[in-house]
Parts: C-alpha cells; sequence; structure tokens
C-alpha cells in the first residue's frame, strides 16, 4: 500500500459524513492502521527498526499487502498532521468503522508498541490516545465485553 495520500480519510476529514460503502470504509480502516502504527513508531521520537518490521508484518497479515519502510517513515512524520492531530483524524474515522476494526487497531498498535521490550511514558501517552480516539473503553481494549 502507498501513503501516497490517505484520500478516504483526507475525504472524510475535509467534509465527507455520508457512511461509506463496503470499499471505502475498508480502505479506512487500512489508512487508520498505517497511521496509528506509522506514529506509534515515532511515539518516543526513537523509529527503531524492529518497530518498522513489525509495522510491515502487521500490515501483512492484516490487509494482506506490502508497505515499504520508506512508506512507514514518511507516514509518521507525514504532512498531513500539521492539518490535524492523529488523535482528530481517528476520532473522524471511528464512527465509519466497525467496533472490531477498531479493536484490531489498538491491538495492533499494543504489539507494535511491546515489541521492542521497552514501553516508554510516551508510547504509553500515544496508546492511551488512540484508544480514547477511537471511542474504545478498557474492557473492548482487553477483550472483557460481556456476552450480548
Amino acid at each position: 500500500m502507498s501513503i501516497e495520500s490517505f484520500s478516504h480519510i483526507m475525504d472524510l476529514f475535509s467534509g465527507g459524513n455520508n457512511q461509506p460503502d463496503a470499499a471505502t470504509q475498508r480502505s479506512l480502516v487500512e489508512e487508520a492502521l498505517l497511521m496509528t502504527l506509522s506514529r506509534a513508531t515515532n511515539a518516543d521520537s526513537n523509529i527503531n527498526s524492529v518497530e518498522v518490521e513489525s509495522v510491515q508484518e502487521i500490515f501483512r497479515d492484516v490487509v494482506g499487502t506490502e508497505v515499504s519502510c520508506k512508506d512507514i517513515r514518511v507516514a509518521a512524520i507525514s504532512d498531513l498532521y500539521k492539518e490535524a492531530t492523529l488523535e482528530k483524524y481517528l476520532s473522524k474515522v471511528s464512527s465509519k468503522i466497525t467496533a472490531d476494526d477498531r479493536k484490531m487497531i489498538v491491538q495492533a498498535l499494543a504489539r507494535v508498541i511491546k515489541v521492542d521490550g521497552k514501553i516508554s511514558p510516551f508510547e504509553v501517552e500515544f496508546f492511551n490516545g488512540v484508544v480514547k480516539a477511537l471511542g474504545l473503553t478498557p474492557a473492548q481494549t482487553t477483550g472483557l465485553e460481556g456476552d450480548t
């Protein structure tokens, strides 16, 4: 996947409030996943190669396509964030994607944060901000939802 424009998220952020069709929703999930995981590699201001490799592996597993190291590094410091914070983008996307997709993004984020064996206070703050932006509860992020 190329990060050329994050076009679906940008369209949504710039005024698109309609419920997306299935293909657009899938693209929103993929873009939100790449944005979130890429930013996580930079959350402690130290882009670690093992974190980048983890993002590539997760993206390959979840999306089924390859993402380059270059695209991950560019997405981590993209000009998009001059427009708004990641949390603002995710808050807008959260109502357009399923709870399962939001949980998947958070679980993937936890995996990237833990991959180097060190969790900094900045990474914890970043994680908490993403969870809040995606509108998830602590119970949802840990799989402690009751039977319905």
